[in-house]
Order: C-alpha cells, then structure tokens, then sequence
C-alpha cells in the first residue's frame, strides 16, 4: 500500500516537473521574444525623437565594436565542442553562424530547437548575456562562451 501511494507522489511530481518544463521552454520563449520586440520599437521610437542621441549612440557602438567578422575560441562541452561566428556591421552584430556544436543522438534535437533561439536572442540583447533554454545548459555554455570570445575589441 506505502509503495502503491509513494509511487503516485513521484508520477505526480514528475509530471508537474514536465510541465512547468514545457511551460518555460515555449512560452517563456514567447514572452522574450514579444519582450525584444517592444524593447527594439521603444528604442527606435527614442531615436526618431532625438537625432543627437543617436548620432552619439552610433559613434559610442562603432568605437566599442569595429566592423568585420568575428570566429569564436571553441568552447568545449561535456557533449562537444561549440563554436561561432559573428558578422558586425555598421557597429552591430548583423550574423551569428554557428559553426561547431555537438551532433548524435539527443544532442540533434537539443541543438535544433536551442541554438536558434540562442542566435536570435543573441542579435536582439547585442550580447552575450541571453536566457538559458531549459534542457539545453551545455549548449548554452558553449554558444555563449564562443560568442564571448569572438567579441570584438575596439
């Protein structure tokens, strides 16, 4: 009878576990996604009122990131190596190629859904400070130690 009742807490828990993993993985995408959005529209709504910000705003991102493209250190992972690389122009980060990540089994999956993600929200922060995918932690080590790495110093 205790294993009977011990083992429907643990079905239980687990599936509200998948749950909440479901929830995070495609609606807090969502929400960051709408978020970027709105954030981008608020920024170019403040440039359009102001030309001296963003003339010195473009003069501080071109000093900070020169034009060019960038590959990243492969950053090594308990599943593979990952590494990318970035295209900037005109002081922005316009392309995140990745170029290396691990392949095989769960990893294709893994990788398919996260590193777009990771791509996009990459190009959206102009950073390397992004939200990590659940389920994904080692491709996100990867992908955002490489991107680090591939930064470019003025």
């Amino acid at each position: 009878m205790f294993k009977k009742f011990l083992i429907t807490i643990v079905s239980i828990s687990a599936s509200v576990a998948v749950l909440i993993d479901g929830y995070l993985m495609f609606f807090k995408h969502d929400q960051s996604q709408e978020t970027a959005q709105s954030q981008a529209t608020a920024a170019s709504d403040t440039e359009s009122e102001s030309s001296t910000t963003t003339s010195s705003s473009t003069s501080s991102s071109n000093s900070t990131m020169k034009d060019g493209t960038y590959t990243g250190k492969s950053t090594s992972t308990e599943w593979g190596d990952v590494q990318v690389k970035i295209t900037v122009a005109s002081g922005k980060i316009t392309q995140i190629t990745v170029l290396k990540h691990p392949t095989g089994g769960k990893s294709d999956e893994i990788n398919s859904r996260s590193l777009p993600t990771y791509k996009q929200e990459a190009l959206a922060a102009q950073s390397a400070n992004i939200n990590q995918v659940s389920g994904a932690t080692e491709t996100y080590k990867g992908f955002t130690g490489s991107l680090q790495s591939a930064w470019p110093r003025s």
